[in-house]
């Protein structure tokens, strides 16, 4: 489960974001109840679409805006590409400054997450590193993930900047010399935005599921205070999440599910990705039906509410046509392929219904 139990992410933007790039072209139980006085939190997703084709992902992108206040890009570090001499100016110019545009356009708050590591597979560097013996170990390959970092936040201008994802899914699966080196690495980051950027708030990611024991064959609650260690700078905390992977129903959440990870520490929490699937996937032994997913969503604002969240995100608006994707990746998807808000013929799901009444809320932000 360490390998593939968030995995999709990196996937699915790799595959996603040329295409992305083109939208220029084409545009030029024991429950707590959610505050019915308003909500504190921003709510929105990553681009994402069924099929990976640029006339899907535009009518996505036109119509998840119309159910958000708030966007996210999560990302790997292109490592083939800085590899192999491209700017990461230009990069980042033609893959994400139309679409942040966008955003900005809707008056959404915007996120940018950086990925370090390898967001298929937590016990391994990404595989561009390890298809030429490289390693996030390694001072020169920190150092051109320093520089990405910096062109993102310099061109983009995120209101939130988010250096590393699930860094305690890193440290209970991967070898020491990655995780240490993802920390020398992110922190080294911190430091170079904050000389360009006193203002941006910075964070790291980590999974809420292991933290509670799960997944890594604990019984009792691990907490994440080794990660407030390693990782001093953050102002703020986002949380990976799916739990359908080890609880059977959404009520059985405890409700402190995500304040207890940020208890004696005076900051800000947010969702940065997660969700519940609407489908039955046996072969993972998980039950789920799309009334699941829809009480899974009433859950999250139960869960934010609780933990004064800032934030609420999931990667995936639609659900993903799994014939649609290549081979090698289908695989992976699947156990992520039914999160969305609407299928993969963009028809609303029931979850949806109770995304828009909480979107509805009033959004009182502290």
């Amino acid at each position: 489960m360490l390998g593939s139990q968030s995995g999709y992410r990196t996937t699915f933007v790799v595959l996603l974001v040329v295409v992305i790039a083109g939208i220029t072209m084409a545009c030029h139980k024991h429950s707590a109840p959610a505050s019915t006085l308003g909500r504190a939190w921003r709510m929105g997703f990553a681009a994402s679409a069924p099929r990976p084709t640029l006339d899907e992902i535009i009518q996505s992108l036109n119509m998840y805006l119309g159910h958000a206040d708030a966007a996210i890009i999560s990302t790997e570090v292109p490592w083939d590409s800085l590899l192999a001499g491209k700017d990461p100016v230009a990069l980042v110019n033609n893959q994400y400054t139309y679409l942040v545009s966008i955003y900005r356009g809707k008056n959404m708050q915007l996120w940018v997450y950086i990925d370090p590591e390898n967001g298929l597979n937590r016990q391994t560097d990404s595989d561009p590193l390890k298809a030429k013996g490289l390693s996030i170990a390694q001072p020169d390959i920190q150092r051109l993930y320093r520089r990405f970092v910096v062109v993102m936040d310099s061109l983009l201008h995120p209101d939130h900047l988010g250096l590393a994802l699930e860094t305690n899914l890193i440290r209970f699966g991967a070898p020491d010399s990655i995780y240490q080196g993802v920390r020398k690495a992110v922190n080294a980051a911190a430091a170079d935005v904050r000389t360009i950027d006193p203002a941006i708030r910075l964070s790291i990611s980590v999974q809420a599921d292991v933290a509670w024991g799960k997944l890594v064959g604990s019984s009792s609650y691990i907490g994440i205070d080794t990660d407030f260690k390693d990782f001093p700078f953050i102002q703020e905390l986002g949380i990976s999440s799916y739990p359908y992977m080890c609880y059977q129903n959404p009520g059985d959440l405890p409700l402190e599910y995500y304040s207890r990870l940020a208890q004696g520490h005076n900051l800000p929490v947010f969702v940065s990705e997660g969700g519940w699937t609407s489908a039955d996937l046996p072969a993972w032994s998980i039950h789920s039906s799309p009334a699941q997913q829809q009480a899974y969503i009433r859950r999250q604002a139960q869960l934010l509410t609780q933990a004064k969240a800032i934030a609420l995100f999931q990667l995936t608006f639609t659900d993903l046509s799994i014939s649609a994707w290549p081979a090698g990746v289908s695989t992976e998807l699947a156990p992520f392929a039914y999160l969305g808000m609407v299928d993969s013929n963009f028809n609303p799901k029931p979850a949806l219904a109770a995304w828009d009444s909480i979107r509805k809320l009033p959004l009182n932000m502290r």
